[in-house]
């Protein structure tokens, strides 16, 4: 494995990248009500654009251990940045909404090659610690987003320059990649030359330790959104919770995850990431309990805020030990393949609750996150079972 130790620059360049990768998830809810009304569409049009977003994420992440090995991982992060800045621009000067909804397929494919790449290159050269406070850096991205289009719109300027100030954004750090995209290169590329050989998807696929990590993602990504999508509404409508104390709780969950990244960051310097990651299975099972059981208002509020801090440190942690797992020439692909199992989960699970919901009521919410915490919690005690590929084939 290359050494984990990388210029201040090409760190400092992840940071942003990954405060840049939040950013314009968080555009298009605050901006919707405007969008509605320039373009004079139905509530529901919202879909089309986040269904072509989710088709060109999948598409790119799922291939882009293929695409690594071919560019290197300065050309693809140059590229994917460009790509998604030319979106974001052309979403502020789109004279229709179906143009918005053919740039959102070239956004999800920017989106999805930069997670994987990032995290590719992350997983490989960056401590667990480095790897959660990036992560860490997203969700400060995520959250900055609705606050730039809000004061965009609250100063009663168009909806329009929201998505240019962060297209811009994205445009300038295109540039800071070109500018630096030969040291990005392997430390075992050929005097840093090149972007390194790896296996074919279907050779990595025939791995069933890359399908048990696959699963592991599903899983994860489904509980985290699952419980973030639906806890509201349990809340509010089935708990008769108000809606201000509900949002409160909801906001202190999703909080949760960025400040649990940041802790776990500094927590992993004195414990295996592999202790801290069995520590918050065991307590994300406690929270979803705790939910589940409602013996008093505190303590299922308390379950959900231990969930989002249990939940924090995952992600980030099963991306660190992915090169360990796989061995160097199936790490690229497997990356590429957890990222879209994970975004694949959320989308699964959290539409999944809601057929469940509709039969057998919102409280079956509780049980359903535990068994969910239970999955991932059988699947992450097989992959540590499992042998790892410590040979380089």
């Amino acid at each position: 494995m290359a050494m984990r130790s990388r210029p201040a620059l090409l760190t400092g360049l992840a940071y942003a990248a990954f405060i840049s990768l939040g950013l314009p998830d968080g555009l298009t809810g605050v901006a919707w009500p405007s969008l509605r009304a320039t373009f004079d569409l139905p509530l529901d049009a919202l879909g089309a654009l986040v269904t072509s977003s989710t088709v060109g994420y999948l598409l790119s992440s799922f291939s882009s251990g293929r695409v690594l090995a071919r560019l290197g991982v300065g050309w693809l992060l140059t590229l994917s940045c460009l790509a998604t800045a030319l979106s974001l621009l052309g979403y502020s000067a789109a004279p229709q909404w179906m143009v918005m909804v053919g740039l959102s397929l070239l956004a999800g494919l920017g989106a999805g090659a930069i997670d994987a790449g990032l995290n590719t290159y992350a997983a490989e050269h960056f401590d667990p610690r480095t790897v959660n406070w990036l992560h860490a850096s997203y969700g400060l991205g995520a959250a900055s987003g609705p606050l730039i289009m809000s004061s965009v719109i609250n100063a009663g300027a168009s909806w329009r320059l929201g998505y240019l100030i962060v297209g811009a954004s994205q445009a300038l750090l295109a540039a800071c990649f070109a500018w630096t995209r030969r040291r990005w290169h392997t430390d075992s590329s050929p005097e840093g030359a090149g972007p390194r050989a790896g296996a074919s998807m279907l050779n990595t696929l025939a791995l069933p330790i890359a399908w048990l990590s696959m699963l592991l993602f599903f899983l994860y990504s489904g509980l985290e959104f699952a419980a973030g999508q639906w806890v509201y509404t349990l809340l509010t409508a089935a708990r008769g919770i108000d809606a201000v104390a509900a949002s409160i709780w909801v906001s202190v969950y999703w909080g949760s995850l960025t400040v649990g990244r940041v802790l776990s960051g500094m927590i992993v310097a004195r414990i295996s990431v592999e202790r801290l990651l069995r520590l918050c299975m065991g307590g994300a099972l406690l929270g979803t309990l705790l939910l589940w059981l409602n013996l008093t208002p505190w303590l299922a509020l308390s379950g959900l805020a231990l969930l989002g801090l249990s939940l924090a440190p995952m992600f980030p942690s099963l991306i660190a030990l992915t090169p360990a797992r796989m061995g160097p020439l199936h790490t690229a692909n497997t990356v590429g393949f957890q990222i879209t199992a994970a975004m694949l989960g959320g989308a699964a699970l959290v539409s999944g609750f809601g057929l469940i919901a509709e039969r057998f009521g919102l409280e079956a919410l509780g049980p359903f996150l535990l068994v969910v915490a239970l999955l991932l919690t059988g699947t992450f005690a097989l992959l540590e079972r499992a042998p790892r590929r410590t040979t380089p084939g």
